[in-house]
């Protein structure tokens, strides 16, 4: 027999059965969305990480911390530049802070660091580091770029040396980390390809208090030097250089960070007329960018270079997912989907990926000019569409083995 009390229970469970899925949808449709941003406030990568962060704030600040109509809370973590520590601090975005996306890191050998990690917890990744490996051989599925792997602008630079600058003899100098290992083989590559012959190559220690020692060792019979420095390290090389005369002995030319806006703005005369190779510059006249970069300056007192403008971008990118899943950010499968089918104009340019979930885009050729009382990096020549595989065929790049400090063989080297 059932009474009354029964009934009024059994009712009152069915009714509010009825109303749970209710419920969760109106709890879903105002969850907020939570961004994990890793980067770097301390150490010779600081000034890039800085960076980082603060265009991320202002690509949100925008849009009033809402991206597609979901309110976001932006979560920021300091890896100090230290692998170990980005391991720990993806740990505790993920599991104490529980957010739906990582955007970051910046060092290649961070990124590295948590490749497995992201991949066991499914955690859609927007990168700015260049780890290759990542979006080539062994591809993490939760992981995209829209800045640039380690040599994609670098092939660009060799290519433009070798048939632009006509140089034939080079010497190549990087930080002894993953990025400036893969920069330097990239451009080995492309440069020896062409005719020329890479005669010296250097990787100081990221940490190096002093580059003496190394400029000291420097060949005078050669028609420039590539440099793979990040941060602040190319800023400080270049000073040194200048300072032992060694500008009139030969070009200089960069990679992507090696005189990035974000210490440019401490050099002077020594810069000038250096030619640095980026995926983006604070002088294009995109839409976009003809709004972010004075935007950005009247904030910060001087331009966005490869960082902020890596996080920018991201953000755009992350945005337009979202907008493709309508708003369903927790949808992970559906989220990661979306950002590797994301075709917009960005600060950068236009962006795509290719199906490793590595961009596609423009690679600019840049020379350091006086503008305005400032030092900018000002665009001489555009290559358009680059990909990660430069012009090679992609299954032949890819059973090569992955770029570093031994691959390709340095065949030309002098003692």
């Amino acid at each position: 027999m059932t009474t009354r009390r029964h009934f009024i229970q059994g009712t009152a469970a069915v009714a509010m059965s009825s109303t749970l899925p209710l419920v969760a949808q109106a709890q879903a449709s105002d969850e907020i969305m939570r961004i994990g941003l890793l980067t770097v406030k301390t150490g010779p990568l600081a000034s890039g990480g800085i960076d980082m962060e603060r265009a991320l704030v202002m690509y949100l600040n925008e849009r009033n911390n809402t991206l597609a109509g979901k309110k976001v809370q932006l979560f920021v973590a300091d890896t100090g530049g230290v692998p170990t520590t980005a391991k720990s601090k993806v740990q505790e975005l993920v599991e104490l802070n529980k957010v739906h996306v990582l955007m970051g890191p910046l060092a290649a050998f961070e990124a590295l660091a948590i490749d497995d990690y992201i991949k066991a917890k499914k955690i859609p990744t927007l990168s700015v580091a260049a780890a290759e490996d990542m979006t080539q051989r062994k591809p993490n599925p939760w992981f995209v770029r829209a800045t640039s792997s380690s040599a994609q602008s670098s092939h660009v630079m060799a290519d433009h040396c070798a048939k632009t600058l006509k140089f034939k003899r080079m010497i190549m100098i990087a930080d002894d980390i993953a990025y400036g290992h893969e920069m330097n083989a990239g451009f080995q590559r492309v440069f020896e390809e062409n005719g020329g012959k890479i005669v010296q190559k250097f990787f100081p220690p990221l940490s190096a208090p002093d580059y003496g020692s190394f400029i000291a060792q420097l060949k005078t019979n050669v028609d420039g030097i590539f440099l793979g420095f990040a941060g602040s390290n190319g800023f400080r090389f270049v000073r040194q250089f200048n300072e032992y005369g060694l500008r009139s002995k030969m070009a200089v030319v960069g990679g992507m960070t090696a005189l990035d806006e974000s210490v440019l703005r401490n050099m002077g005369d020594e810069a000038l007329g250096i030619q640095t190779v980026c995926w983006y510059s604070a002088e294009l006249s995109n839409p976009v960018n003809t709004k972010f970069a004075p935007a950005f300056r009247k904030a910060f007192g001087y331009d966005p270079g490869y960082y902020a403008a890596g996080t920018y971008v991201s953000g755009a990118v992350l945005e337009a997912a979202i907008e493709t899943v309508k708003g369903k950010f927790s949808d992970r499968d559906a989220l990661m989907a979306a950002l590797r089918k994301t075709n917009i104009q960005t600060a950068r340019g236009p962006v795509l990926f290719d199906s490793f979930g590595n961009v596609v885009g423009d690679v600019y050729i840049r020379q350091v000019e006086r503008k305005e009382g400032r030092l900018v990096n000002s665009v001489v020549k555009t290559y358009p569409n680059v990909s990660q595989f430069w012009t090679y065929d992609q299954k032949q790049f890819l059973a090569n083995p992955v770029y570093s400090r031994d691959y390709p063989p340095a065949k030309n080297l002098e003692s």
